[in-house]
Order: structure tokens, then sequence, then C-alpha cells
């Protein structure tokens, strides 16, 4: 006879949320005073997304997010995160707000707060006014200034409402697929502009974790969302684990040692300084960016897996986030990235819950005694509805279930873990592979923009409504 499986069970006052981005859903691109971001102009650049889809209407949350709200509080969702979008709100990126942008911020926190949802407000997650890119973008230094100003607006905006705030989403993406290997907006490729977009996207978090200290109670939160990659080396050979520390910098180091500790690695100034010189980090910079925080965000979804070039590479350059002839891993064309065993998702990514409960104890020790959210985790798979309409995903409740158990685990391992969101709410764009990888809980016919939820979605109601993880087997 088996033996009786322990509950999975969260504290009380665990959250339970969902997340999204603004250009991935809003749509609206021209309406009410919004002007081109950058990731309007890439997306119609030919040859840069599939099939040429861009976010021009998404799926229209900007018109129907009572509605979406609505769903949110069905599924039983206590905290929502979502993103500014900063050219909704100072179209320029410079000067004063346009109220209609920030109006409709307004409204979707009202009705959050109505319906007993806690929101949570990133700052940026990846699209820059095109102004501002057209200026130099992240590799000049008074974008980061100019983010400072535009925290100011939102935090004035919103920040009576909003009690949880995020500066910006990975960094990383920003800096070295935007900027390194080209796979993201604004699709640049110079190494050393990837680096100095890195800095200054940390400038950009501490100026702006000033600005909003300065404008919002005392009683809110500021945090930054890391996709602090969990890198692996192929063995314990000395050149391996030299990659792995390689990585690691250029993934982790690079933003949580100025954010955390106030200062950037030796190892990582040393490994690039064929690429950069470093004369951008100005006196007063790493005290700029080194601000307390209140809580720590991080982004999971696959290991990365690493070892000395000399070995034989059987997998893709692991940025996650599509193929490019330039690497997003300046001064590291000596490192061999492999595709790490085990089942896959749709993205090609490898299923790792433990990598997972690795993350959380690092940042449990990297910065002790600062609150943790696990504020992207989830999984792309080629949902389709039934004959009768309904959308089965049993894998991705294998998935969350997965996942989530390993966060009770770092959490009875000592971790403050105080809440999940899951990735995504709904089926989206999804940058540059456009509308073909579905991330959602929610399915999204993006012909009639009808939303059904999954069975993953019902699985996590559940979940959210008892603090106890079902059975895998409960929606379906």
């Amino acid at each position: 006879m088996p033996e009786p499986v322990t509950p999975v069970t969260f504290p009380p006052a665990f959250l339970w949320g969902a997340a999204t981005s603004a250009y991935q859903i809003e749509g609206a691109v021209r309406e009410d005073g919004r002007t081109p971001s950058i990731w309007d102009t890439f997306s119609h650049t030919p040859g840069k997304t599939a099939g040429g889809e861009t976010g021009d209407i998404a799926v229209e949350h900007y018109h129907r997010y009572r509605d979406d709200v609505a769903l949110m509080a069905e599924l039983g969702l206590t905290a929502y995160r979502f993103s500014i979008s900063w050219s909704r709100v100072q179209p320029t990126g410079r000067g004063p707000a346009v109220q209609r942008g920030l109006d409709f911020y307004r409204n979707l926190v009202d009705e959050l707060l109505a319906h007993g949802i806690k929101p949570a407000v990133t700052l940026y997650h990846w699209d820059l006014p095109q102004e501002l890119e057209d200026a130099g973008g992240w590799p000049e230094r008074d974008t980061a200034l100019r983010f400072a100003e535009y925290a100011q607006i939102v935090g004035d905006a919103l920040g009576d409402r909003v009690e949880q705030w995020i500066t910006l989403n990975e960094p990383w993406c920003s800096a070295f697929l935007g900027y390194g290997s080209g796979v993201h907006a604004p699709g640049r490729t110079d190494p050393a502009a990837s680096l100095r977009a890195a800095h200054h996207l940390n400038l950009a978090h501490g100026l702006g974790t000033s600005a909003l200290r300065a404008t919002m109670p005392a009683r809110n939160s500021v945090a930054v969302s890391l996709n602090s990659s969990v890198v692996r080396p192929l063995s314990q050979d000395p050149a391996d684990l030299a990659a792995a520390r390689r990585i690691d910098d250029l993934a982790n180091g690079v933003f949580h040692g100025p954010m955390l500790h106030g200062a950037y690695p030796e190892t990582l100034l040393a490994a690039t300084s064929s690429v950069t010189d470093w004369s951008y980090v100005l006196d007063g910079d790493l005290a700029a960016i080194n601000q307390p925080l209140d809580a720590l965000g991080l982004n999971y979804y696959t290991p990365t897996l690493v070892s000395a070039a000399a070995a034989s590479a059987d997998g893709p350059r692991a940025d996650g986030h599509g193929a490019s002839s330039f690497s997003p891993w300046p001064g590291a064309d000596d490192v061999a990235f492999h595709q790490t065993p085990g089942e896959r998702t749709e993205m090609g990514w490898t299923i790792d819950p433990t990598g997972l409960h690795d993350l959380i104890m690092r940042y449990s020790e990297e910065a002790p005694g600062l609150p943790l959210y696990v504020t992207e985790n989830g999984a792309a798979y080629d949902d389709k509805p039934d004959p009768d309409g309904r959308v089965h995903d049993p894998e991705r409740i294998a998935y969350l279930h997965g996942h989530l158990s390993a966060v009770r685990r770092a959490i009875t391992d000592g971790a403050d873990v105080r809440g999940y969101y899951l990735w995504s709410l709904m089926d989206n764009f999804e940058w540059a592979y456009g509308y073909g990888k579905r991330f959602g809980a929610v399915y999204v016919d993006y012909a009639t923009q009808a939303r059904t939820p999954k069975s993953s979605a019902l699985w996590y109601r559940q979940a959210a409504r008892t603090g106890t993880l079902p059975p895998v087997t409960a929606a379906e």
C-alpha cells in the first residue's frame, strides 16, 4: 500500500499571482497619445519577429481590462503583476505625463483593488520609448536619468494605491539580448554597448528607487526582478568551473553585485577588459545603485549548463530567446553552452524545478533578510481547444506543481518567499516568437479575443483558494 502523500501547503499570507507585460497584452499602440517604443519599431522591422507579427493588437487588454480583472478574480488571484508602458505615459521619454495614459493605469489599479487583488507595478519591461533609443538608448547615461523622472511621475500617480513596485524586469535581457545578440529590441549587436547598457540599467534602478521613495508612502515596497541564471558546469574540471564562473558573472553578478553589494565582481571586470574599460562607471554611481531594497524578485525558467569551449557543445547558446550569430555573452567566446537533459517545454527549455529551489536558496544567502518573490515562472505548450472548447494542459499543471513544490521546499529550508507570480496570466505576444508560443493559464483565441481558462488555471485557482497544491490530476 503506497504511503500517503503529505499535502504541500503554503503560509496563509503567501501571494498567489500572475504576471503580464504592457507590450505583450495591451494593444492600442497608437491610442491616447502613446508613441512607438523600441518593440514597436523592432516588431515592424522585416525578419525580426516570427511571421512579422507585432503587438499592435496583442490581446486588447487596453480595452478589455475590466473583463480581464474579473477573470483574475474568478481564478482566485490575490496579486497581479503588470508593467507600465513608458511611451504611453511619457511619449518621448521626457517632459510631462500624458494624463490619458496614466488614467488607464489608475483605472486598472482601482479595478484590481475593487476585486481584492493586490497590484504590483513593474516600471520597465523592455519597451523603451523610441525617441530615447534614437538618442542612444540604454548605452547612454542620460537614459538612466530619464528613467528616474519617469519613475517619479508614475510613483506620484499610483503610489497612494500601489504598495508593491518593481523598477526593472530582467535587465539582462534588455542589455544583452537588446544590444549584444540583437534578438530583442532594439536589435543592436555591439558587445561593448551591451555592457554600457547593463551599467546604465543598474543606475536607472538605483535612481528610480530613490525617486520612488521620495514620492511614495514609506509603507511601499521597492524591488527589482532579475532573471538570474542557475549556472552549472558540465564537469568539475577546472576549465569548466572557470567557464561557469564567467557566465555567472555575466548573468548574475553584473546586476546583483552593484545592486546588493555596491560593486561589480572583480572577476567580471577582468574577464571583460578586452571588451570595455568600464570608464563609464563614474564616482558615486555604485552608491547610487546600491539602494536598500524592500524585496527581490526572481524569474526562473530553466538552468544553464556550460563548459570550456574545447568540449563539444550539443545545444544552443543559452540566451533562451532566439538564435543569433552574435553572442549575448561579451568576453565569453571561450565558453560552450549545452542542452540540459530532461523533458522540455515548447520553448526547448529543460524542465528542472531543482533550479528554482537552488536559485531561491542562493539569494537567501546573497541577500540575507530580504524578502523574495518568484516574479515569473511558467511554461509554453502547444495548447489547443478540444471539440467542446475546453483547453486541457496537463503538462503545465505538472510543471506548476513541480516548481511550486520547489518554492515550498525553499520556504521549509528557511527562505523568506512571500509570493509566486505565474507567467503568464494569458496567452500573448511572445516577443520575437510572435504568437506562436503560448505561456498563458488562460487560452486566447487571437481571431476573436475570447478568453478560456485552461485546466491549469482551474488547478491554480484551487491552489490559491486553499493554499495547498492540488494533485496534478485535480483539474482534469
